[in-house]
């Protein structure tokens, strides 16, 4: 799933002003926004009007913090620096 609308709002700008950013007709950066199958270039163009990496568009999964030992069923848990 992609973050668009996210981003967008953390970034203080409109829908419509990304589309002017982005050259992608406010109908089709709608679509877009709400899920429909895209381009790799159209996603570029986002990721560069937003000034963020391509891979933050999209959603990260969960990351796991603690993990079962198999043979004590202690729990370990797991710090991310």
């Amino acid at each position: 799933m992609l973050r668009i609308r996210e981003l967008i709002k953390e970034k203080g700008i409109t829908a419509a002003a990304l589309s002017e950013l982005t050259g992608i007709f406010p109908a089709q950066l709608s679509r877009i926004i709400n899920g429909a199958n895209t381009t790799t270039e159209q996603l570029n163009r986002i990721a560069k009007a937003l000034n963020v990496y391509i891979v933050e568009l999209f959603e990260q999964p969960e990351v796991i913090s603690k993990i079962i030992c198999p043979h004590c069923k202690r729990e370990i848990k797991i710090e991310v620096k």
